[in-house]
């Protein structure tokens, strides 16, 4: 009687192993398909690798001799086989196997480009820019661009521009909308101010279509040598630094001097020249003038400028001309202006409107008699006939 054997009972004979095997529901290959399929996998892998290895050669052929890593040792294996194509960051494909055998001799190696590699190709194309067909490579730090003059940066200098543009507009804004007293108070107290509006009234020139002082360097190259020319409200004395080499005298006057061709004056309060008024009832020019031209191209600033057209007849000669250049738009009503210059003693020769900015005039000194300052002051306190010049922010 067997040990633990018990009357009734029975115990296979089958080891545990063997039982497991049998009473397994896993399905399981043939032995004779799975030494067909490791033969195949073996004939595919031999074809595979020779393959590799003409590809390889060939790549050799073209790119010339490189060093190469040799792969020694043998690759072994059991019946579980398995080939294992695995691509790693460095963008190299790597094939091992062992199928019931081993395979001998090093394995071959071709390099592929990996991601880092394609993404430092997209970055230079990125860089690179059509000029005529071909392709320059553009440096990708580039600094700030630097202006040569002023040594600022092209952001600096537009913040600079714009804080130039601003301060033109405030000091604009004060010279035509206060009387011209203000403006001498204001100009002795920063002188800098003076600088300051005309560098910008430069600037403003440069988009203008025409520009009048341009206009009447033109006009008066023409006129008799020696004929003396008053430009008031001048600013930088352009008119005659263009008329200088004519051989025309022109006698320069503004709120600040340069202390060459520009005389210090309140031109809408008394400009230093000879000449006189009226001193009774009878028709008069005046007497002791010696201008023969004056100018005024965009000088007729603040709320008293009436008085700079009254100064203009006083020092002109007899039958003498003046000539105003103005924003077409800060007239009111252009026939109002002309009644105006005309109460205080011109007669209107030409008017020139075509300019879509500035409207031209030209005027001829009359006689008139004397006025008391009652009236004056009832002439001149017709200046709201012109309006504010304002530049708007462009």
């Amino acid at each position: 009687m067997a040990l633990f054997e018990v009357p009734g009972w029975s115990v296979p004979t089958a080891s545990v192993s063997k039982l497991a095997q049998s009473t397994s529901k896993k399905r399981k290959r043939p032995v004779a398909q799975d030494a067909d399929k490791m033969q195949s996998v073996e004939v595919n892998l031999d074809k595979l690798m020779q393959k590799l290895a003409s590809v390889g050669k060939h790549q050799e052929d073209k790119q010339g001799p490189k060093k190469k890593k040799k792969n020694h040792g043998k690759t072994t294996g059991g019946p579980d086989a398995k080939v294992e194509h695995a691509t790693s960051n460095k963008g190299k494909e790597k094939v091992s196997s062992s199928p019931g055998g081993s395979i001998k001799g090093s394995a071959v190696k071709q390099t592929v480009k990996g991601e880092s590699g394609l993404r430092k190709k997209i970055k230079q194309k990125k860089s690179l820019k059509p000029d005529g067909g071909k392709f320059e490579q553009q440096p990708q730090n580039v600094s700030p661009t630097t202006d040569e003059v002023s040594g600022l940066t092209s952001l600096q200098k537009g913040m600079k521009e714009s804080l130039d543009g601003a301060r033109f507009r405030w000091i604009n804004e004060l010279l035509y909308k206060s009387d011209s007293s203000e403006a001498v108070r204001m100009m002795k107290e920063d002188p800098a101010v003076f600088h300051d509006y005309h560098s910008g009234f430069r600037h403003q020139v440069q988009s203008w279509p025409l520009n009048p002082v341009s206009y009447y360097i033109s006009q008066l190259s023409s006129y008799p040598q020696n004929t003396i020319i008053a430009d008031l409200g001048c600013g930088d004395a352009t008119l005659a630094r263009g008329l200088h080499p004519k051989k025309l005298k022109v006698l320069s006057f503004d709120l600040i001097s340069d202390g060459a061709y520009i005389v210090a004056a309140d031109i809408c309060s008394h400009v230093p020249l000879p000449g006189s008024e009226p001193s009774s009832s009878l028709m008069s020019e005046g007497e002791a003038q010696v201008v023969d031209v004056v100018v005024c191209a965009l000088s007729l600033m603040g709320t008293n400028w009436p008085v700079c057209i009254r100064e203009a007849w006083r020092v002109l000669k007899p039958g003498g001309e003046l000539k105003i250049a103005e924003v077409a738009s800060r007239f009111t009503d252009v026939d109002e202006f002309v009644s105006l210059i005309s109460s205080i003693g011109f007669k209107m020769k030409a008017k020139d409107d075509h300019n879509s900015h500035f409207t031209l005039f030209e005027f001829k000194k009359v006689a008139r008699t004397s006025r008391t300052d009652k009236e004056w002051s009832k002439v001149m306190s017709n200046g709201g006939v012109l309006k504010p010049c304002e530049y708007k922010r462009r």
